[in-house]
């Protein structure tokens, strides 16, 4: 690589998991970055601290085993020398087969390798521009100042960057009864004219008999749902309002609404069910559904407990829970390289939850590839795009690349990488480890032929 130019230094805005990460990368890589973080001069409601990379939620990173995506995302970030899954494992508690913890002293750790690394200037200010010269990360987070926003939304030229996510559950296609779904659109509509053909429709169909669905309607009316926090005075708009709160209006309203049958007959009993739960198809490989019109802020346990009355569900396991809770973050499909620049903009750079990824292991993944693609280009190399197989690249190209109507935010997952080539393996654990297998394979080639192995400080 070249030497630097004084020209290219690298401004990085936020100081949580990504923005650490981005800067620690970049830093660590031999650019002089500037890292900005507006606490303490300016607090956000949910933050409590000045540290870098503050847990505000749980202290779980998810799960360790490399037969979970999540485990195979941590092993490749370690293999980069990631900051955020360092300090983690260096203040780790007792969790199982799970990462967790001890949040107080990970976030110091993070602080104190961020203010004392000498390629590092951490400033403490609130950004109200955007850089107009050198590269940029903007990595600001769900609680973005408005003034940042609106510097956001003139670059981009959206200004809907606040809003309450509506997003539904999406189900692992191979835990799906098929017995007791079936694939139809409504009135059969993509057959041929006379009738005759095989109806090609993405939906799975869930049928409802009507003591079934009367049960199921009860159980949704009663559950418990996730708090707000103080801070959020939510607003729903009426197309986007959430399960339970169109439950709640009486039995009558989901059957007629986004659970109404008209147009379907189950062939297993030849006639029209009661109620349907369509499911989408999700992604091109058809290994994720989302429950159509399910977006909701029920906890977790409550989804998990109540959507496996639905039949055909009634062990399938979600990749992704309901969640509703106000947000920002950009539109990166229409935005956004899998580099993670912007193709309008290419010295700026997004990473973190506002990309489209969901959790503090995902964002601070995101950190990593802005500050480790910003170092190359500060220092005359060519950025680089991480393979589908990998969980990086799998990540990168769903927020640059998603192709559906309603971009919403993802973790990583299996779902979303490419399936295994051959025989399918059908036990869970060892198809996982296929997939981690084949992964770290093509991850340690890419990252020897890239020339982007961690640098030794």
């Amino acid at each position: 690589m070249t030497a630097m130019s004084s020209e290219q230094k690298v401004t990085v805005i936020g100081a949580g998991m990504a923005g650490s990460e981005a800067a620690w990368q970049a830093a660590n890589r031999g650019a002089k970055v500037r890292l900005i973080e507006m606490r303490p001069v300016k607090m956000t409601p949910a933050h409590h601290t000045d540290r870098a990379a503050e847990i505000v939620c749980s202290n779980s990173f998810k799960s360790n085993r490399l037969a979970n995506a999540s485990g195979l995302l941590k092993e490749e970030m370690r293999r980069l020398g990631s900051l955020i899954v360092g300090c983690a494992d260096a203040t780790a508690v007792p969790a199982g087969e799970a990462l967790a913890v001890d949040r107080d002293a990970f976030c110091d750790l993070v602080t104190e390798r961020l203010e004392t690394h000498p390629n590092i200037e951490f400033v403490r200010e609130e950004a109200v521009a955007i850089p107009d010269e050198g590269l940029v990360v903007i990595a600001s987070g769900p609680l973005t100042s408005d003034t940042l926003a609106t510097q956001i939304g003139e670059l981009t030229g959206r200004y809907d960057l606040y809003f309450y996510d509506a997003v539904a559950p999406i189900v692992d296609a191979s835990t799906i009864d098929y017995s007791k779904v079936f694939r139809a659109s409504r009135y059969g509509k993509n057959r041929e004219a006379d009738g005759s053909g095989e109806d090609d429709a993405a939906y799975l169909n869930c049928p409802f008999e009507k003591e079934e669905y009367l049960a199921f309607h009860a159980e949704l009316v009663q559950a418990e749902k996730a708090p707000l926090h103080d801070f959020e005075d939510i607003k729903y708009f009426e197309s986007c309002l959430p399960v339970e709160e169109l439950a709640a209006r009486g039995p009558k309203t989901l059957a007629f609404g986004p659970l109404k049958p008209v147009g379907l007959t189950d062939p297993n009993t030849g006639r029209r069910p009661y109620a349907v739960i369509q499911l989408r198809q999700e992604n091109k490989a058809a290994t994720l559904y989302n429950l159509v019109g399910f977006q909701t802020r029920l906890k977790w346990g409550e989804q998990k407990r109540i959507f496996r009355m639905i039949p055909g569900l009634e062990n399938a396991e979600f990749v992704r829970f309901g969640v509703m809770h106000r947000n920002t973050y950009i539109h990166s499909p229409s935005l956004l390289e899998p580099t993670l620049q912007m193709r309008a903009h290419p010295r700026i750079h997004f990473a973190g939850q506002m990309v489209g990824v969901e959790g503090y292991l995902e964002s601070a993944a995101m950190g990593l590839i802005a500050g480790l693609n910003t170092a190359r280009e500060a220092q005359g190399a060519a950025p680089v795009v991480f393979p589908d197989e990998t969980v990086l690249g799998s990540l990168t190209r769903y927020v640059s690349a998603y192709e559906g109507k309603h971009f919403a935010p993802m973790n990583s997952c299996w779902g979303i990488l490419p399936v295994l080539e051959g025989t399918r393996i059908r036990d869970k654990r060892e198809r996982g480890a296929a997939m981690a297998e084949r992964g770290l394979t093509i991850f340690d080639a890419f990252v020897e032929s890239a020339e982007i192995a961690t640098p030794k400080r």
